[in-house]
Parts: C-alpha cells; structure tokens; sequence
C-alpha cells in the first residue's frame, strides 16, 4: 500500500473538497453520513419548512434486528430536546415500554392481566371544552367526532366480513347524536360506549324508526341487523371489555411520550390486535386533534398494515390522518418489515392496495434498513429506487446494525448509521429477552 506524508499546510488545501450531506444540522442527531462523514440530523417538519419534503411522515422498513426498532427509539428521544411529545398509537411487542419506564412513565398497557379499559368512542378532552366554546365551534366540532366515530364503527364491522351501507351510517350517526343528548339540546355532552350503541340499534324505540324514516320497527330491526350483530362480537368476543367500557386512566399530555402497549393481546389472535390498532388509531386521532397547543407531535404506528387488512374503511382511517398531518403539525411514523407487508393488505386491484401504494407517497422519507435480496426488485419498483440504492439496502445495510437509506423525496438517499450511547444501547435492547430465554 503506498502512503503519502505532507505538512498540514498542504493536507488543509484538500479539505474544501470535502462535500456536506445538504441536511441542515437541526433536529434530533441520528449518527453520521458514511459518504461526507458530517453528523446527520432528522428533522421532518423542518425538512417541510425548507422545501425539501412535501410532508413530514416517515415510513420505516427492515428486517428483524437490523436496528429498525432503536432508530426509531434514538429518533424519538432526541426530538424531546425539542419540546416535541410522541405517542405511541399500539405498541404491538411492547418495544417502546423499556424507553417510556427509563424516563420515569408508565406505559398504559392493554390486554391479559391489565385493569386497563379504554372507552372506542371516549370523548376525552372534548367533554371539557364543550361548554366554553361557541355554538358555531362546537356544531363543527361535533360533525368532526361523529364523522370519525362513524367512520370506526363501520371499519369494525367490516374487519367481521360484514360491508356497511349508506343507510347504516346515516343510522348510526343519528344514534350517536341521540347518545351524546346533542338532539335533546343539553348542553354538556352525556358519554357513549359501543354497547350503548348496539342496544339503540337492537332495541329502538318508535322515534329513532321514524326519524330514519323506517316504515316501522321490523323493517329497521331487518335492515339494521348484520351491523347490530357485528357491534355485539366486540361486546361479547375476544376484545369484550377492553374497548366497550369507560376509560379509567388518563394521559398525562406534559409527559414527553405516551404508549399503548399491547403486548398482552396477542394471545388473542391477528383480528383483535388489527382491531385493537383500530379503536387506538380513532382514539389517539381525536385525542391529539383537540390539543391545538403549537406542539409537534409524533405519533408512531407500529405495524399498521395489520389494520389495514381489516377493510378499506381501516385504510381510509389511516389514510386520511397521513393527509391531514401536514396542516396538523405531526409526524406520522408507519413501521414495517416490508413494502409487501402494506401491498398485502388486500386483493390485486383492491381499494385497499390503492390506499396502500398512496400512503407510501403520503410519507416523503424512507427510511431502508437491510433487507434481504429476495425483497430487492419490490424495494426498487415501490420506492422508485435506483440500482445502486437498491443494493445499498441488500449489501451495506446488512453488514452492520443501525445501517439504512434515509431517501427524502426523489433526492439521492443517504448512507447513515445509527449512534446510540451506552445508556441507549441498554435501554433500547429489543434482544434482551432472547438472551434471557437461551441463559435461563
């Protein structure tokens, strides 16, 4: 190997030739561009700001201990210097719990062995504000709830095979009206749970046939049956009591980050955690839309293509926070194994493939960990990937931990590694439990 020695005088003339990553140094610091050698920083709203994302989503893909995971965690963490707070919309492994109790929260944990209930249609800060806004606020604010209740209610019966009807949703937008005593001119807003809801429909009484111009109750009771039925599955079936009941914890929104971790309910099947996602993503929606305090928040979908695969209604609810988070200054994060994993959520030409293909232009940066070469050609057709960053992901990016492709836009992607600290690496350790399985 030939080496060259000079005095410094001379090395610093070469110094200039040395290129910047054009990332602006502001926001949370990743680790480094293996290509300048600069530090890397993330910022999405900032990167929006700048003209150099058109939205501030982020989707994340790679495989298993690639790194995804305490990226995402590192990402998270560093964004809180910022003031920015995060809640994690379904934590499905229970991946974030570790970062949550380090910072002194408790995560809210739902499933087998927790008291833990939250109400699908909780009103939450909602209830409070009611009565000091305007007639004029709170007719807008109510169509907005109703829109988003309706739009779940009908996603949860279409997760049991059942399609809902024009017919249904105008029904159950009436009930809902009629539960909250918005018809009754009252002036604090009573709370609804999904039980209530399906005795309204099971049950009817003359004026709520009438007024949804039913030529009497057996004709409403007919017609109304196949969503009655798939409402009493969530009363009485594998998610009975988690959802259908008054929420009896509360968020603490000065906290810098919030979880719901599921963990506990994977004993019961794919469909209840898919639900479980669903009730959470309506949830967490509402609850972040009403606190219009100039925060940034982010809030972390953790496999969300499981509740896509519910019905298109499911993806139209993700598709719809996706286009609002611009105006709403939040960071959607969708985290995946795979482009596939959102392309299977239904049939070739489905309307849920369609929303899927959208939501991957609705998130402006990719970010790519390692993936294996039998994933390479779907990487380069669904991400417009070229052929030398297509096998940056096959090659460079499985050759150690943290490695991945930050692509923002169409621009050229980025070689970043990950650089987590001690305290992080022990916080964020996602293999920890496998250790303990193979010592014990």
């Amino acid at each position: 190997m030939t080496v060259y020695q000079a005095p410094t005088s001379e090395i610093g003339g070469l110094f200039p030739l040395l290129a910047a990553n054009g990332i602006p140094a502001i926001g949370a610091r990743i680790g480094y561009d293996t290509l300048s050698g600069s530090a890397f920083y993330a910022h999405p709203i900032e990167w929006v700001l700048r003209g150099l994302a058109t939205n501030p989503n982020l989707v994340i893909f790679g495989e298993p201990g690639r790194g995804k995971s305490s990226t995402v965690v590192a990402f998270l963490l560093r964004m809180m210097l910022f003031g920015t707070k995060t809640l994690i919309s379904g934590d499905v492994k229970g991946e974030y719990s570790p970062l949550l109790r380090a910072l002194g929260i408790t995560p809210i944990a739902l499933g087998s062995g927790s008291p833990a209930r939250l109400n699908a249609l909780d009103l939450g800060p909602l209830a409070r504000r009611w009565e000091s806004w305007s007639v004029e606020r709170q007719r807008e604010e109510l169509d907005g709830l109703l829109a988003r209740w309706v739009k779940l209610l009908v996603a949860l019966a279409e997760a049991q095979g059942y399609v809902p009807t024009v017919t249904d949703e105008a029904v159950l937008a009436r009930v809902l009206r009629r539960l909250l005593g918005v018809a009754d001119g009252t002036t604090r807003l009573r709370p609804v749970t999904i039980p209530d809801v399906q005795r309204e429909l099971a049950d009817p009484d003359e004026q709520l046939w009438r007024d949804t111009r039913f030529a009497d109750r057996r004709q409403f009771l007919d017609t109304l049956r196949p969503i009655t039925d798939a409402l009493a599955n969530l009363v009485t079936g594998p998610l009975s009591g988690l959802f259908d009941e008054p929420t009896n914890f509360d968020l603490d929104w000065q906290a810098p980050i919030q979880s719901m971790d599921l963990s506990g309910l994977r004993g019961r099947g794919d469909q209840a955690v898919a639900v479980a996602l669903t009730c959470l993503g309506s949830w967490s929606s509402m609850i972040t839309d009403l606190h219009h305090d100039g925060e940034i928040r982010i809030v972390v979908r953790d496999e969300v293509w499981r509740q896509m695969r519910l019905g298109a209604k499911a993806a139209q609810a993700v598709d719809s926070d996706l286009r609002l988070s611009r105006a709403e200054q939040k960071i959607q994060v969708l985290v995946g194994h795979k482009p596939s994993d959102f392309l299977s959520v239904g049939h070739a030409g489905s309307q849920e493939v369609a929303i899927a293909k959208d939501l991957l232009a609705l998130c402006s940066t990719r970010i790519l960990f390692g993936q294996s070469t039998r994933v390479a050609d779907e990487l380069a057709e669904d991400l417009a990937l070229s052929g030398k960053e297509q096998d940056v992901t096959t090659g460079w990016c499985m050759e150690r931990t943290g490695r991945a492709l930050w692509k923002i836009e169409n621009t050229p992607g980025y070689k970043v590694q990950t650089v987590l600290s001690r305290t992080e690496k022990a916080a964020f350790d996602t293999n920890a439990q496998l250790r303990g399985t193979g010592e014990g």
